[in-house]
């Protein structure tokens, strides 16, 4: 592959993937708004220190895009970090002084630093406080870690924050962030109310509704983007009739003169006036050893000849049929996306079945097959990049329905387990399964390039 092929390859790669990806998580966004729960950020791309951004003042979400465009991510509150007795303390402490230290509130909540960080970075994440960043003392928001002081944000006289629906800071009673907002209500109430604006304080199928929403998203584009390729593009079926389109070269077809355009009318003593009848007569006449007259039309000519089967392996005829591009409707073209959706699911479905796993990742692509894939689709015009993109959407749709951690299906049946057992599962319970999640997807990741790299050093 040259220099050129390579980039190309790269370009259409990180396109096709970072699209996708974002319109992935823009269903995840789509549906946390919709519950009303907070999200911070809406990123094209990884997450970096880089970045070009705008506030959305309608809802506060931070939306912009990264240099690393190797997919998108979503930031929504409340799907980090764990329950604390101490958190209810620790916001009304904030909420009481404006801007207070991890090292005072650990002082005025009797626990230790570490714990005190801890509930300060939980109600970070719930965007309920955020952190400050002093640049007398040489913080920015870039650093790695959290600054010495978490302050207040700014709340309207509904102590709305500029993340939640229907917020309004031109009305008296606005205060602003780092200023100090002491509770209007008992500090449990206060935590609750804050809580029910996160992922964590929706309930069980609103939860379900914000994991599934992104798969969902993918399934529903590719199912638009096959139906349009399939009304388009159409599909190549096979004209029923008797004329040979081409022949393959070197078959006995070919050996036995048989050229494009020839009409085959009889096969030994089987009349053939149509494809069918073709494929039916000759089919006994492929043994090894044995032979056959072949009658047929050239050019208005009536001709014959003898084709001849060698002895030892059985061989095909080689002549290729004619073929008609048909176009469906938009409701059988529907149809057929729907089908074509069921394939992929049951594809997806077999890589956590034991026995068919190495036989689907055998079939599987990678990162670096997609990127070649898309490189080639965008050389053969739009179509069949909309083509691609359907294929590819599809497939990270139902993948992502896995119920492997971390994948959204992992996430889901994870809330099933907490659902049926009453409780949340402790934080290191879910990290362990993440793991063993995270170490399987690691062995397909290691499979499937495996498998590309060694078609492609074939393709050199």
């Amino acid at each position: 592959m040259s220099a050129a092929g390579v980039l190309s390859a790269v370009f259409w790669g990180v396109v096709t993937l970072s699209l996708l990806v974002f319109v992935h998580e823009g269903g995840h966004y789509l549906a946390a708004r919709a519950f009303g729960v907070r999200v911070t950020e809406f990123f094209l791309g990884m997450p970096c220190r880089a970045r070009l951004s705008r506030k959305l003042e309608r809802y506060g979400t931070e939306v912009g895009v990264t240099p690393i465009l190797l997919g998108g991510y979503t930031r929504i509150c409340g799907m980090e970090g764990e329950q604390d007795e101490l958190l209810a303390r620790a916001f009304s402490v904030v909420q009481r002084e404006g801007r207070v230290s991890a090292a005072a509130l650990a002082d005025e909540l009797g626990c230790d630093v570490d714990r005190s960080y801890g509930l300060l970075a939980t109600l970070s994440d719930w965007a309920a406080i955020r952190p400050y960043y002093d640049a007398s003392k040489g913080e920015r928001e870039s650093q790695g870690a959290y600054p010495e002081q978490f302050e207040t944000l700014r709340r309207d006289a509904a102590f709305l924050t500029e993340y939640d629906r229907a917020h309004d800071f031109s009305q008296p009673g606005t205060t602003g962030a780092g200023d100090p907002r002491p509770l209007d209500c008992d500090a449990e109430a206060a935590l609750e109310r804050e809580r029910a604006r996160t992922y964590l304080g929706c309930g069980f199928w609103k939860r379900v509704c914000m994991l599934v929403a992104g798969p969902l998203v993918n399934v529903a584009l590719a199912f638009v983007l096959a139906v349009s390729a399939f009304c388009v593009v159409g599909q190549q079926v096979v004209v029923d009739s008797n004329v040979i389109a081409s022949v393959t070269e070197g078959s006995l077809a070919d050996e036995a003169g048989l050229e494009a355009g020839d009409a085959i009318v009889r096969i030994g003593d089987a009349e053939v006036t149509d494809w069918s009848d073709l494929v039916d007569a000759v089919r006994q006449y492929l043994t090894p050893g044995s032979s056959v007259e072949v009658g047929f039309v050239r050019d208005g000519e009536a001709m014959t000849t003898t084709i001849e089967v060698s002895e030892g392996e059985g061989q095909l005829l080689g002549v290729n049929a004619q073929t008609t591009t048909y176009r469906p409707g938009v409701l059988e073209a529907s149809r057929w996306a729907v089908d074509y959706a069921g394939l992929v699911a049951t594809f997806a479905a077999r890589l956590i079945v034991p026995t068919q796993t190495m036989q689907v990742l055998d079939s599987s692509t990678s990162i670096v097959g997609i990127s070649v894939m898309a490189s080639q689709a965008a050389s053969q015009g739009p179509m069949s990049v909309v083509s691609l993109l359907a294929a590819i959407s599809m497939s990270l749709g139902f993948m992502n329905l896995l119920p492997i951690p971390p994948l959204d299906g992992g996430k889901i049946l994870i809330e099933v387990i907490q659902a049926a057992m009453r409780r949340p599962l402790s934080v290191r319970a879910q990290s362990v399964v993440s793991y063993v999640g995270i170490a399987f997807f690691a062995f397909v990741f290691v499979v499937v390039l495996r498998n590309d790299v060694s078609r492609l050093l074939i393709g050199w």
